[in-house]
């Protein structure tokens, strides 16, 4: 499919707030550029909850102060358990992710052997009939025939918690979605199918705001990197220039992957920070450790600023329609709108991704996808701009 150019409207990405909350052990990237921090690797570091992510939090979330400082102290020990784990269970691992009410670390297991291990690491066994292998070979498998889906199907992800591989449709009934799937190979054991109101689109719009441009669009900087940042790849090709700050898409991926890396030119100073869309506060970035599914998430955008939600799944397909699939995505319960895309999504001070799209709206909530941040620094080979501390004001 040949790429198609998408009006698309955001703004500039910033720093934090004022005073650390939560300390945590995450690993810490590098700095930015002409930001007084350097670009190394990632060790561990104690990094802190910003008061902006605290009020974002329970305001999204309908927590109290406390609740969300617990619940980000939960998130981070869960995230230690799931690393031990994963390398102890293999390929018998069924899932993870995160139960926000019991504030504790889920694993599916398909064997239940592994129940003991999993308790003695300080999680809850869940068994399971389908390892995590499994679901996410018949993810593959979708993608793969993604060019034959009919319009009435919009995507497909795995979803750990009901060990299911989620099939979204949009039409009065899924007999089009259990005939692509049936066509695809895939067992039909392993699905469940999810009726959706809306059509995934990319977030879209030129709007004016505090946004970078290019010769026709304005999308959002999603993080600073090593010589410039990354975004969404449906802002611009290869080649095209920016404004504001000046530089020049030297990678772009869309569809298939919707990656982007601008290179700015000399003069611009790189910030290693998230725009929290209040009082000129900044959320700092510390690191692209990934966060679990069933973890909390904030995203900042031109358009609607900055919300919160949680992760649904980290391997999400997308049909943009005539604009093309998109695959392993980070899903979300966050809400977007036109002109969101690009931007930031951080779970505490971790980076996780860039928006590429969503369905619904800030009035009445939604879906939104993300091109995960690790994928882009990996295919262009740059290193994410870091700096130590909660927050900062501009």
């Amino acid at each position: 499919m040949s790429r198609r150019r998408i009006p698309l409207g955001i703004a500039l990405l910033a720093t934090a707030t004022s005073v650390a909350t939560v300390l945590v052990s995450q690993p810490a990237g590098a700095g930015s550029a002409d930001s007084g921090s350097d670009f190394a690797g990632t060790p561990a570091a104690a990094v802190a909850a910003s008061p902006a992510a605290l009020s974002a939090l329970q305001r999204d979330l309908g927590l109290s102060e406390e609740a969300a400082i617990s619940r980000l102290a939960a998130e981070s020990r869960a995230g230690d358990v799931d690393r031990r784990i994963r390398e102890r269970l293999g390929e018998s691992l069924g899932g993870t992710w995160y139960d926000a009410r019991g504030e504790k670390l889920v694993v599916a297991i398909t064997d239940p052997a592994d129940a003991a291990a999993v308790r003695a690491a300080g999680a809850t066994p869940q068994r399971v009939t389908h390892s995590e292998k499994v679901l996410r070979t018949a993810v593959r498998r979708l993608d793969g025939a993604g060019e034959r889906a009919p319009d009435e199907v919009s995507g497909w992800r795995t979803d750990p918690v009901g060990n299911t591989v989620v099939v979204r449709y949009r039409s009065a009934s899924d007999k089009a979605a259990r005939a692509f799937v049936q066509a695809t190979g895939v067992r039909t054991d392993l699905v469940r199918y999810e009726r959706v109101r809306e059509a995934p689109r990319p977030l879209i719009d030129v709007v004016g705001g505090n946004r970078y441009w290019t010769s026709k669009y304005g999308c959002s900087v999603g993080f600073t990197v090593n010589g410039g940042f990354v975004s969404a790849g449906h802002c611009g090709e290869v080649g095209e220039t920016t404004t504001q700050p000046s530089g020049r898409f030297k990678g772009s991926s869309f569809p298939g992957d919707d990656m982007a890396y601008v290179q700015v030119n000399a003069g611009n100073t790189l910030v290693p920070a998230v725009n929290r869309y209040r009082n000129n506060e900044r959320v700092n970035v510390a690191g692209s450790r990934e966060a679990l599914v069933g973890a909390s998430i904030c995203r900042s955008g031109g358009t609607t600023g900055w919300h919160c939600g949680t992760i649904k799944s980290w391997d999400s397909s997308v049909d943009y329609g005539e604009y093309g699939q998109v695959t392993e995505l980070l899903e979300t319960n966050v809400c977007a709108e036109s002109g969101d895309s690009g931007g930031s999504a951080i779970a505490g001070q971790q980076a996780q991704g860039v928006t590429s799209g969503g369905s619904g709206d800030c009035k009445q909530g939604g879906t939104t996808w993300f091109q995960p941040v690790n994928e882009i620094l990996q295919t262009y080979k740059v290193t994410l701009a870091t700096r130590s501390g909660p927050s900062s004001r501009q």
